[in-house]
């Protein structure tokens, strides 16, 4: 993981579980970062991409639920037919 200059980075100071701390050991270890600051910082990055497909889950599924008759009836025609566009495609390749 490529990180910015050190000027741009702050420095802090903190206790942290020895859960979390050997967590952070297994990063390094695996060669996923090759400091402390690092292994946070990937980890920090990995919770924000969680978060957020967790949102985007829960954003989808409220406007599904919240879909008017008309808005169900449209959204069926452009399943349909990205369906029937679809059909000729070899994904595996």
């Amino acid at each position: 993981m490529a990180t910015s200059a050190r000027v741009t980075r702050q420095k802090i100071s903190t206790t942290i579980s020895p859960v979390t701390f050997s967590y952070l050991e297994q990063i390094m270890a695996k060669g996923e970062a090759r400091t402390l600051a690092e292994a946070i910082d990937l980890t920090v990055e990995r919770l924000l991409v969680y978060e957020n497909r967790e949102r985007l889950a829960d954003d989808t599924a409220a406007y599904f639920a919240n879909m008017t008759d008309e808005e169900a009836a449209e959204e069926q025609k452009l399943e349909s037919a990205l369906s029937h566009s679809a059909e000729g495609i070899d994904f595996d390749q």
